[in-house]
């Protein structure tokens, strides 16, 4: 059996491109995608923990895709941070839910300067979500894409009306617009960790634009996973 990665997929209908952490040809490894079903953008992109039924379909699926041979589990949604310690205890292989979980780590490679966090929505992220990646919310600065009517109508709404296409260099200017934006306010921060799996298609202009190293879900599994 040849080992692949597991992608944990949002419920959506936006089309998943090239650098999106649901589209398997993102990953250095071969991948396979679970969709889990009802879990809508609009149910997860929220301040707290997914209703139970959606927690238990995510670790259920996460083990049915370790049963299969994943070899490491990932997802599409950056706020799964909030159930990441209690599916990665039940699940037999390394489970990265969340580009989250590497702000301990780009912590300690920045000097411990303030991290930059570019979220789906910065009103939706609170200190709880942070607290559960493993860092203090004073050492985190947010910035999110919820005033972008493009990002907002293709990525964090119900299904049935998100936008099926979108044009990638509207969304790249739009990305940009929020990460200089945060960083214009806060020039304290040393790098930029990507929240949500529909960023890392930008990174390399994220990058351009801040100035800074920038992270997301897929370099962490670069490097758990590195061939």
């Amino acid at each position: 059996m040849t080992p692949f990665i597991g992608i944990l997929s949002l419920d959506t209908r936006f089309p998943r491109i090239l650098g999106d952490a649901g589209n398997p040809d993102s990953y250095h490894l071969p991948a396979r995608v679970h969709v889990v079903e009802g879990a809508d953008s609009t149910r997860i992109v929220i301040d707290g923990r997914p209703a139970p039924e959606l927690v238990a379909a995510f670790r259920q699926a996460a083990l049915d895709l370790a049963g299969q041979g994943a070899c490491l589990i990932t997802s599409t949604c950056g706020f799964l941070i909030s159930v990441q310690r209690e599916i990665a205890a039940d699940v037999p292989v390394p489970v990265l839910l969340s580009g989250l979980t590497l702000l301990p780590f780009v912590r300690q490679i920045s000097g411990q300067r303030p991290v930059g966090v570019l979220t789906a929505s910065a009103d939706d992220l609170g200190p709880a979500a942070i607290r559960a990646a493993g860092v203090e919310p004073a050492d985190v600065r947010i910035g999110g894409l919820q005033d972008s009517e493009l990002f907002v109508q293709t990525f964090l709404s119900s299904k049935e009306v998100q936008n099926a296409t979108f044009d990638k260099d509207e969304m790249e200017a739009e990305v940009c617009h929020a990460a200089g934006a945060l960083k214009m306010r806060h020039p304290e921060i040393g790098s930029l960790v990507l929240e949500c799996g529909n960023l890392p298609p930008y990174a390399d202009a994220i990058r351009k634009r801040v100035g800074c190293p920038v992270l997301s879900i897929l370099d962490g599994a670069r490097m758990l996973l590195f061939r």
